[in-house]
């Protein structure tokens, strides 16, 4: 049975304890950070023993770009007192590559540098996805290649968000093989519903395939930490509980 995570970023408006002892009692085993649970070093230890009472780890996290490249020291005290394995940027760091005006090939040569104390550290270093990264630049490559084309640059798939660039995500699984070590799990409501949740649905209950999807990512991928997120559910309870029931159907 796969053991799933949560990417606590989908809880980000109730209460922090409280979403803990929520997916530990849903049988998460793993959980993601994100970057506001990084601001206080002060409180890493308090997260540290609060995760522990609920049989969690926090195994991977996103860390904004800017504290990945210029607070390094600081990225690994935090990932060392929490026990994580990876760091993941979770979105290019301004609004200029979300509009077509930033400069990709740049950006990926400062990704490539930024990895390196970490992967020195013995940490996985990748990229999370969104919907930019995918428009073919002038050289003919997308953004996208050239993230990953930086050495020990992994990517985290986030899959839906891959279909809603237009790609056929399973080609895309085919071809990134390896390089994908881990994978958001979430889904896209049908046309119209959903609308107050920003059109994403609970994993299991929109229209992904998410069955063949998963099974892809175990057979011809380096994937091993599957994590559920909802980035604007109205009620997290309820997507942490019928997501990872669905998902272990799948």
């Amino acid at each position: 049975m796969t053991d799933f995570s949560y990417q606590l970023y989908s809880s980000r408006n109730w209460d922090l304890s409280e979403t803990l002892k929520l997916v530990g009692g849903l049988g998460y085993k793993y959980v993601e950070g994100y970057g506001g649970l990084y601001a206080n070093l002060d409180a890493i230890d308090a997260l540290k023993a609060d995760l522990e009472n609920n049989g969690l780890r926090m195994t991977t996290g996103h860390v904004g770009f800017d504290m990945l490249e210029g607070e390094v020291d600081r990225v690994l005290t935090f990932t060392k007192a929490l026990g994580m394995e990876a760091v993941f940027v979770p979105a290019p760091p301004t609004e200029d590559y979300r509009t077509g005006k930033g400069d990709w090939s740049d950006l990926a040569a400062r990704i490539a540098e930024a990895a390196k104390p970490y992967l020195d550290a013995g940490l996985t270093f990748g990229y999370h996805n969104h919907h930019w990264e995918w428009d073919v630049q002038p050289d003919g490559r997308s953004a996208m290649d050239m993230i990953l084309e930086g050495d020990g640059v992994q990517l985290e798939f986030d899959v839906a968000w891959g279909v809603r660039a237009g790609q056929d995500v399973l080609k895309r699984i085919d071809g990134f093989g390896q390089k994908i070590v881990a994978a958001h799990v979430k889904d896209i409501a049908p046309e119209g519903e959903c609308a107050d949740e920003d059109g994403w649905a609970d994993a299991g209950t929109g229209v992904m395939d998410w069955p063949a999807i998963m099974a892809a990512l175990k057979a011809k991928t380096a994937c091993k930490t599957f994590v559920m997120e909802h980035d604007n559910p109205s009620d997290h309870a309820r997507f942490a509980r019928r997501s990872i029931e669905n998902a272990r159907k799948f």
